[in-house]
């Protein structure tokens, strides 16, 4: 049971003369917050940081990483646990994820949420949603699936359980509206982030890097199943290039280090803590499908998108694609900005090719700065006045919804 926290005020002597808190109750609040991977993990610290300005005293449980527990979440199941990719990878995941998921309801069950935010990763948090349903307990689902992209009928889903859906690209508000789901374009969290202050100088120091070569990050994505089948083409394209460049890793918060270390050793690539800076101090990237492309877009950094998964999920999937391009750069600008190389297109030899026409300067490198700058002003909210943060409007959406009574500050008399 929730617990009650009760001030009363203590008066004395010439009470018009002092001040002293009214009579106020508050309510300690419970959000259950679920996010599977890399990047619904840093969506949902910045989340909880922006709720906790607005109400310090909300408790926070769920499913989530370091960064979550570093905002003040309690992680009831690491997301790492939930990484995997593809139709025939979650397949084969399938009971391990499925005892997860019921460890995440026995300790709802137990906490007994007011509200619940669920961050992407479909396959998971869907099913989240529906329990959350059964039990009353409103359901924000925050970076609502691609369902415009694939699977477009499995919009009944959010409409059958979820309350309300926080948007990050443009275009999805309209797409769900019209399907009955109550949706709100909050903006792109990664449009308003800052350029890393790092100087170059001092990132090549800690990482041992020439300043004087031009840098390439390698992003194969944050999930292991992807790491696997992205990176070896990927460093089989580098080793191409020789020692030309420095070639830089950033490590995702959802893979054990020690697994890009063993696929890269030897191989002239550098491993690194921070995508952004590496981005922002390369002159080009290898870039995975997925939220890394919209990174590496508002760093303004040219790059090749490439990406891989089984035979059987490619068989399987491809024929639902209800989109002209993978990246989502592409789908975001209605046109192609950046070059797809998707599965057997992905070769080192077209990477090679692709790259060293966006490296050198020229009208190719030229257009593709001039694209990906219309993508980033696209992921900003609509209000070009409104210089909040995309996740304090997530905030401030979230708490509209919390069911009275709401946590009460004291206010003062006198």
């Amino acid at each position: 049971m929730r617990g009650l926290i009760h001030y009363r005020p203590h008066l004395t002597g010439d009470q018009s003369a002092q001040t002293a808190f009214s009579k106020a109750t508050i309510e300690l609040v419970r959000i259950l917050i679920s996010a599977g991977e890399a990047s619904g993990e840093m969506y949902g610290a910045q989340l909880i940081a922006a709720l906790r300005r607005l109400e310090p005293s909300i408790e926070f449980f769920g499913v989530g990483g370091e960064r979550m527990r570093e905002a003040g979440c309690d992680t009831v199941v690491d997301a790492r646990d939930l990484a995997v990719v593809g139709i025939t990878e979650i397949l084969s995941h399938l009971p391990r994820i499925y005892g997860l998921f019921h460890r995440l309801i026995a300790e709802a069950d137990r906490r007994r949420p007011d509200l619940a935010v669920v961050i992407d990763s479909p396959a998971f948090n869907w099913r989240v949603a529906r329990e959350m349903k059964k039990r009353g307990i409103p359901t924000v689902y925050y970076v609502a699936p691609q369902f415009w992209a694939w699977r477009q009928g499995r919009v009944k889903l959010l409409r059958d359980y979820i309350t309300k859906a926080l948007v990050i690209f443009p275009f999805e508000e309209t797409f769900f509206r019209d399907r009955g789901v109550e949706a709100t374009f909050v903006g792109h969290p990664l449009a308003e982030i800052p350029h890393p202050s790092v100087e170059r100088e001092d990132y090549a120091k800690r990482y041992r890097l020439d300043p004087e070569k031009y840098w390439i990050t390698l992003m194969p994505g944050s999930r292991v199943k992807e790491v696997r089948m992205n990176l070896p083409t990927i460093v089989e394209a580098a080793e191409q290039f020789g020692r030309a460049f420095e070639f830089l890793l950033p490590v995702a918060p959802t893979l054990d280090e020690y697994l890009l270390h063993e696929q890269t050793r030897h191989r002239g690539i550098t491993l690194v803590q921070d995508a952004m800076p590496a981005l922002w101090h390369s002159r080009a990237g290898i870039v995975a499908s997925g939220t890394a492309t919209v990174e590496a877009a508002v760093m303004m950094t040219p790059f090749v998108m490439v990406y891989r998964v089984s035979p059987l999920t490619y068989a399987l999937g491809r024929p639902r694609i209800k989109v002209p391009h993978f990246a989502m750069v592409n789908l975001i600008a209605g046109k192609e900005v950046v070059p797809e190389l998707v599965q057997h297109d992905f070769t080192a030899p077209n990477v090679v090719e692709r790259l060293q026409e966006i490296i050198p300067d020229g009208p190719t490198r030229d257009n593709m700065l001039e694209g990906l700058a219309r993508v980033k002003a696209r992921l900003r909210a609509p209000d070009g006045e409104d210089a909040r943060h995309p996740a304090e409007r997530a905030a401030e959406a979230v708490l509209a919804l919390l069911p009275d009574p709401r946590p009460v500050v004291p206010e003062r008399i006198g």
